[in-house]
């Protein structure tokens, strides 16, 4: 068995129902960590619909909350789940704010003050990307 996401009609994601099941418990955190929805509805008769609109601005507010962390098990923890949400935007075709990831909390570019910032970023789209193919239909 397996499960939908999708935007309207177009299917973005059909994983298995236990990466599915370990994917919402995620969603549900995270929503929590950012204080914000993540368009990501219930799943019903194995499919689970996204609000564009809503799901772009979690995405950007997890984006942005996973570059500010400075705690290296909470990065550990969380970089596996914004990798597959990043992939899971790549399908829907969001627009996703790279430059939240690369500011600090005091709006200094992240670069500025920590020189692998660039390096962060760019491990982490490359992670996303390689994501992407694995979040197939």
């Amino acid at each position: 068995m397996s499960q939908y996401y999708k935007v309207g009609d177009q299917a973005l994601w059909n994983p298995s129902n236990g990466a599915s099941r370990l994917f919402m418990s995620h969603v549900a955190v995270y929503q929590e960590v950012v204080g914000l929805p993540s368009g990501i509805g219930s799943m019903e008769a194995d499919e689970c619909q996204i609000d564009p609109i809503a799901f772009a601005v979690f995405v950007d507010a997890l984006l942005a909350w996973h570059s500010k962390t400075r705690h290296a098990v909470m990065a550990t923890l969380s970089e596996g789940f914004v990798a597959a949400v990043l992939a899971l935007a790549e399908k829907a075709n969001t627009e996703v704010d790279w430059q939240a990831a690369e500011r600090t909390e005091s709006g200094c570019l992240k670069t500025a003050s920590d020189p692998h910032a660039r390096e962060w970023t760019a491990a982490l789209r490359q992670k996303s990307r390689e994501l992407t193919r694995h979040v197939a239909v």
